[in-house]
């Protein structure tokens, strides 16, 4: 379990690092955006909404490591089909998460170029989840992942229905 955790934290905090600060701070940069003077609504709404976003998205990770015996990293996968904690009500809480977060940032510094940044992103994940994570979940846990499918949305979450997992 220890070596799942120290993979796990080794990798999400490359994909934070780089998906979640880097490159949301080099779109702030190149778009001329600096931090803002005050401090109003649309920047405590970006903190709530940015705070939420990592806490949901850290959930996923924990998920991952505790229950999948895995981590986040497609080359590293979980071990298990995930379908609780926050996989419960969304089949990509991780990407939900991120998406929140980077909103967030998005209305804290009122950008135009991290809410182009966000919809990218968006169009990036739902590409990979539908091209790449999908079918390898329905290879890899066949008959558990097309149940779990059917019970619970790919995106926008719902509450849980009764399964047979």
């Amino acid at each position: 379990m220890l070596s799942v955790m120290v993979r796990a934290i080794t990798y999400g905090t490359l994909f934070v690092g780089f998906v979640l600060v880097y490159l949301p701070g080099r779109a702030l940069s190149w778009s001329g955006v600096v931090r803002p003077e005050g401090f109003g609504v649309g920047q405590m709404a970006g903190m709530a909404v940015g705070a939420a976003g990592a806490a949901i998205a850290l959930w996923s990770i924990l998920s991952f490591i505790v229950v999948g015996r895995g981590t986040p990293a497609p080359f590293d996968p979980p071990r298990l089909l995930v379908v609780r904690g926050p996989y419960t009500y969304v089949r990509n809480p991780m990407y939900c998460g991120a998406s929140l977060a980077l909103g967030g940032a998005a209305l804290f510094y009122e950008s135009a170029a991290l809410l182009t940044y966000l919809l990218a992103f968006i169009l990036i994940a739902h590409l990979f989840v539908v091209f790449y994570e999908e079918p390898t979940l329905v290879r890899l846990f066949d008959g558990d992942y097309d149940s779990y499918r059917a019970r619970v949305p790919r995106w926008r979450p719902t509450a849980p229905r009764a399964s047979r997992l």
